[in-house]
């Protein structure tokens, strides 16, 4: 079943969000090879096991807000539906190189939210 696999913090400052958010939870940030002003943490559950990760980044659009993403096993066949459904997509499928791909979309609410597609192969 999909889940929530990955969320995204936007930010005004990264180094002041990454301090709160280290800070407030105990987040370690580390930036992946090839990433500019962008980290990537994992979260953990009450127990101490790894949970949900996520990254934080420089925000690009003063109307960005956090994006959490679904894991798929295809963005294709999802963006289809989610029209089909009457969703919108705000942003086609990208490539995130040796990750994967996203996708943003908007439900019949209002609401943004992320598709990702794991694939190492992305390019």
């Amino acid at each position: 079943m999909p889940t929530i696999v990955h969320f995204d913090i936007p930010a005004d400052d990264p180094a002041r969000a990454r301090q709160f958010y280290s800070s407030l939870f105990n987040w370690t940030f580390e930036a992946p090879p090839g990433f500019t002003d962008y980290y990537l943490f994992t979260t953990t559950d009450s127990e101490g096991r790894p949970a949900t990760g996520g990254g934080l980044g420089k925000r690009g659009d003063p109307d960005q807000r956090i994006v959490h993403y679904i894991g798929v096993e295809s963005i294709d066949r999802s963006l289809a539906e989610v029209t089909r459904l009457g969703g919108k997509v705000v942003m086609q499928k990208m490539p995130v190189p040796s990750f994967g791909y996203l996708a943003h979309c908007q439900d019949t609410e209002g609401n943004i939210f992320g598709l990702w597609e794991e694939d190492a192969s992305a390019r």
